[in-house]
């Protein structure tokens, strides 16, 4: 029946007062804005930074994909697209986690580093899922688990290896690195709490609960494009060095 609903739904009908509709189409366009930007920025990089900007640019596409089609579901069916929501999040999150490892690479970062951190968020991920849709009575052990994940990424790139290659490469690297470590502990700590505001659980007499789909979509471009700016930033000031 959903489907049905969705195949049926007509976009341009979207009520101007329904602002969880107008964040996701306003969140598709900002996305895919910035994946046109990344890509077509390429060629002025040399081949060591290409990689690190293509994949800020993956990673605003495949949202913005995914946000397109979650606008016409919310149209639809009035109802958070948390299923898609998570498919978006475990493709674009660790694609995030992997441009920790693409800036560090050019200091001495091992593979290792990189899968570590895949894994760490791809559990993050997945136990979350878990709880918010799946096995919903359990919500407050399977966020748990979630948030173990989350501040163990929040550690390693904060005080771990990550941060004492960042440290040794020192200038440029260690700025950006900086920066990308804040998103994730500001940026990303919207989706934990909006997990506890969509759960029950311990939590629920303190925070209460509520829709958090227009948070979640702020959050997302914000974090994102931010990441992708970071990059291409840092990009532009090594290449430029690397040339001179």
């Amino acid at each position: 029946m959903k489907f049905l609903l969705l195949l049926l739904a007509d976009p341009t009908r979207l009520d101007p007062s329904d602002y969880v509709g107008f964040t996701f189409f306003v969140g598709a366009m900002a996305m895919m804005a910035a994946s046109a930007f990344f890509f077509l920025s390429l060629n002025q990089f040399n081949k060591k930074w290409r990689t690190s900007v293509l994949v800020s640019g993956l990673i605003t596409f495949i949202a913005a994909v995914h946000y397109w089609y979650m606008r016409d579901y919310w149209f639809a069916i009035q109802e958070s697209p948390t299923f898609f929501r998570y498919v978006d999040w475990v493709l674009t999150v660790p694609l995030m986690c992997v441009e920790f490892y693409l800036i560090l690479k050019v200091a001495g970062a091992k593979p290792a580093l990189m899968w570590k951190l895949i894994a760490f968020s791809v559990i993050m991920l997945v136990t979350g899922y878990f709880g918010e849709a799946v096995f919903q009575d359990q919500a407050a052990l399977w966020g748990a688990i979630s948030g173990a994940a989350y501040f163990y990424i929040v550690y390693e790139i904060w005080l771990g290896s990550a941060k004492k290659i960042a440290v040794a490469a020192g200038g440029d690297i260690l700025k950006a690195h900086k920066i990308l470590c804040w998103f994730v502990l500001v940026g990303w700590a919207i989706y934990p709490l909006g997990y506890m505001l969509g759960t029950d659980g311990w939590y629920t007499s303190i925070l209460g609960k509520g829709s958090v789909d227009i948070a979640y979509n702020i959050a997302d471009a914000i974090n994102k494009i931010g990441f992708g700016l970071v990059i291409y930033a840092l990009a532009v000031k090594r290449n430029e060095v690397e040339v001179v």
